[in-house]
């Protein structure tokens, strides 16, 4: 972990995220944690990322997102060089849509 945000307050924080199991508790607890600004602006670099990922070009994330050209930049820049948080979450939701997909008859 970054040592910039290496603290007992952040592991405590993470720990909180890591023990929501719903998709209804993570609302519920990041809508008492965040402003609604700070989960679009999240949620907007989530689905920037997933866009270049899919090889979107800057044009086509910005007309979809919103986006500024600086963000998309340090979004990609995280995919490229960052820690694989992003690389990590793409592998687990490709994971589970697998497991879907090879259930249903």
């Amino acid at each position: 972990m970054n040592k910039k945000i290496k603290s007992n307050a952040v592991d405590s924080l993470f720990d909180a995220i890591l023990c929501l199991k719903t998709r209804d508790e993570c609302c519920s607890f990041f809508e008492d944690l965040c402003t609604v600004n700070e989960l679009l602006s999240m949620s907007q670099r989530f689905e920037v990322a997933s866009m270049l990922k899919n090889h979107n070009t800057y044009l086509e994330i910005a007309e979809k997102t919103g986006a500024s050209t600086a963000t998309i930049s340090r979004v990609n820049r995280s995919l490229n060089y960052g820690n694989d948080g992003y690389a990590i979450v793409f592998g687990r939701i490709k994971e589970t849509d697998n497991q879907a997909d090879s259930s249903s008859p």
